[in-house]
């Protein structure tokens, strides 16, 4: 099997490709893999330490003003999908398999114009552009949510093997005294991702002693760009700026405060976690869309940015730590709302497509 797997840019879509190149590679040992990226994206570093080849072409938006960008656009676009036919016919690709972001769009074109099948992950509830150009070509629409705005086949997020095969509670004595928590005390992890969130970091910061005073215990990650984050100075209370062992966190917890991005929603209902989104406030609103299963469900709430305040987490918040019977029913619905196998449902979806390429 020789498979061309496009995307990058941010971690929403380097990292399902990660996951699924890795499933292929266990299921087909001999699959000759190419990833096909920018230069400026993230896959610039990750692809390469996973072990696959990156090839790349040129950051290419799509023009959404009238400008000289847009001029230049249709040759550069030319440019770009002749350089994808050419890889592909060279490798002699057998199936395109797309994950939104800028390298995909050229690759469901070139694609098409060379009669590759092709597959395409959607990790958003919300579309992207590129992965909505390429759906106009293809039957193998992978989805991540029952909620998203796309005809698909329900796949799920395709996740890290330390996600997927995480026990927790096997991993909790062990994650509680690694991080150096009370292992008496139920634990709020707070995360605004790698970079922070201000918003959510004051509030917390704010009402921890009320937390505390709960009976519970906060793991913060507080994120690498908060420079002007003080930390709360309360007991069993924990502040970590980064943390790359995140499987240890997630043992930790019993409930979760975060953004809503793709990939840590997908996580999420993986492992069973409840959790109270506070979307992004700004972008094309997709992040409280990426929550929307796991809310119907009963296992999250979602709160807006401006809405999360030191008063809304003593209001709000705080009464949910003491119902423990609520808690443990978010926590059931959060492991009933997702699935845990996305890499090999798209692993099934890519050979199905490669199949009919092989069909006289």
């Amino acid at each position: 099997m020789r498979v061309l797997l496009a995307g990058g840019g941010t971690a929403g879509h380097v990292n399902p490709l990660l996951a699924t190149a890795q499933r292929l590679r266990e299921r087909h040992p001999g699959a000759e893999l190419v990833v096909l990226g920018t230069r400026e994206g993230l896959e610039r570093e990750l692809v390469p330490r996973a072990g696959l080849e990156l090839a790349t072409i040129e950051k290419l938006p799509f023009p959404r003003r009238p400008d000289l960008a847009a001029l230049r656009f249709p040759g550069r676009w030319r440019r770009a999908v002749a350089e994808v036919r050419a890889l592909i016919r060279e490798r002699r690709i057998e199936v395109v398999v797309g994950f939104g972001g800028y390298a995909s769009a050229p690759a469901y074109r070139a694609a098409r114009l060379e009669r590759v099948p092709i597959v395409i992950h959607e990790a958003n509830a919300k579309p992207g552009m590129a992965n909505l150009l390429g759906a106009r070509w293809t039957e193998f629409v992978g989805i991540s949510y029952r909620s998203t705005r796309l005809p698909g086949e329900l796949v799920g997020m395709p996740l890290r093997p330390e996600i997927t095969a995480l026990d927790r509670a096997g991993l909790r004595a062990e994650a509680l005294a690694e991080l150096g928590l009370d292992a008496e005390r139920p634990t709020l992890l707070v995360t605004g991702g790698s970079q922070g969130a201000r918003s959510i970091n004051r509030a917390i910061v704010a009402a921890a002693a009320d937390i505390v005073d709960a009976g519970w215990q906060i793991l913060h990650l507080s994120g690498g760009r908060q420079t002007d984050f003080e930390p709360a100075t309360v007991p069993h209370y924990v502040a970590i700026e980064y943390l790359d062992r995140m499987h240890l966190a997630l043992a930790a917890a019993d409930l979760v405060v975060c953004r809503a991005g793709s990939l840590t929603v997908s996580e999420l209902m993986a492992v069973g976690l409840p959790a109270i989104y506070v979307p992004l406030p700004y972008g094309n609103g997709e992040q409280g869309l990426n929550a929307a299963d796991q809310v119907a469900a009963g296992g999250a709430e979602l709160v807006a940015d401006a809405d999360f305040t030191a008063e809304w987490v003593r209001a709000r918040l705080v009464p949910l730590l003491r119902d423990a019977d609520r808690l443990a029913a978010m926590a059931s619905a959060s492991a009933g709302a997702g699935a845990s196998d996305g890499s090999d449902r798209m692993c099934d979806l890519i050979e199905r497509a490669a199949a009919t390429r092989r069909q006289p």
